[in-house]
């Protein structure tokens, strides 16, 4: 509400991230709490929520995440970061249990276990990569490059490459151009990346691209479509999913920032598959949780969290409470 924009230029909080650029923050919670008016306190503190200038009652959503940021808040040390202290900052995700998901099959296990030659092998990547203002040129490769390991591992087995990804939320819509639309500008990157001749279809199901796999030969790459064009992605439709899952025998998740979503490219696939395994990417990612949130040497333990859905975080965010000394919440949420 208005009354949180009491808070002094020098005080950062949740409640205060309008603005983007300010970067000073509070030393400690308590300080934050000393400049809220008594009307924002009063706020934070009750379980309804009303705006100061009418009587409209908020959501009980946007209540709750209010009331659990606030807690989170009172329970976390801000530290401010300076020059005189480094720190290599890794993404910290919610994985429950770790040492359960590292025993997972991964892909090089999947390779022991099957001879991948001449198989198709459908794997789920991120290829959601920022455009410049002309929507046509990547403007950071950092996720083109992280599907490399796994795909080339695959072209090394002789499989037939299938990936796929979203793109952006274009809403079951299909969208030429944009950040919510076709995955073309990352066609020409991929491919010189990989080495290949990156082929691409204009759906990520039906007959034609079911034809477009069945002219595959061992050693070529196929990208799907945008899986989000088809409104059932996000809600794990039952026929998109088997439409998927028509393509190959194999699934291989390498996916880390949307393997927590169950979507029809994620999780309702591999219902469809002989096998599913992790990606490198994926694997990597879980053997740092393990090492990172179980390892009690690796202390103080500091947790880096951002992204721009608040809602998606506060389960994360009160899990790592009571695994670290310290977090720093920052990105669009705030």
């Amino acid at each position: 509400s208005g009354s949180l924009d009491t808070l002094p230029d020098e005080t950062v909080l949740v409640a205060r991230c309008r603005d983007r650029q300010r970067v000073t923050l509070a030393t400690d919670v308590e300080t934050v709490l000393t400049h809220l008016s008594p009307l924002a306190k009063q706020s934070l503190s009750t379980t309804t929520l009303r705006r100061t200038s009418s009587p409209t009652v908020r959501r009980p959503s946007q209540t709750l995440q209010i009331l659990r940021l606030r807690e989170i808040l009172l329970r976390t040390m801000v530290l401010v970061f300076q020059n005189a202290f480094r720190l290599t900052t890794r993404r910290f995700f919610h994985a429950t249990p770790p040492v359960a998901a590292i025993d997972k099959l991964t892909v090089t296990k999947l390779a022991e276990r099957v001879n991948l030659k001449d198989e198709a092998v459908l794997v789920r990547v991120d290829l959601n990569v920022p455009l410049a203002k002309d929507d046509v040129t990547v403007t950071d490769d950092t996720r083109l490059r992280a599907v490399v390991p796994t795909t080339q591992f695959l072209l090394d087995q002789g499989s037939k490459v299938i990936l796929m990804s979203h793109f952006g939320r274009p809403k079951g819509q299909v969208i030429e151009t944009g950040k919510n639309g076709r995955l073309t500008p990352v066609v020409q990157p991929l491919s010189d990346l990989l080495g290949v001749n990156l082929i691409k279809t204009n759906d990520c199901v039906g007959e034609e691209v079911e034809q477009a796999v069945a002219d595959m030969k061992s050693g070529d790459v196929l990208l799907l479509e945008n899986t989000r064009f088809h409104i059932g992605e996000t809600k794990n439709d039952p026929e998109l999913s088997a439409g998927l899952g028509k393509l190959a025998d194999y699934f291989v998740m390498d996916a880390f920032g949307t393997a927590h979503r169950a979507h029809s490219s994620t999780a309702g696939v591999t219902r469809h598959m002989k096998l599913s395994a992790a990606g490198f990417l994926l694997q990597k990612e879980l053997e740092f949780l393990v090492t990172a949130m179980n390892d009690e040497t690796m202390r103080p333990r500091m947790a880096v969290i951002g992204g721009a859905k608040v809602s998606t975080k506060l389960p994360v965010l009160e899990k790592l409470m009571d695994q670290c000394d310290a977090i720093l919440l920052g990105g669009a949420m705030i």
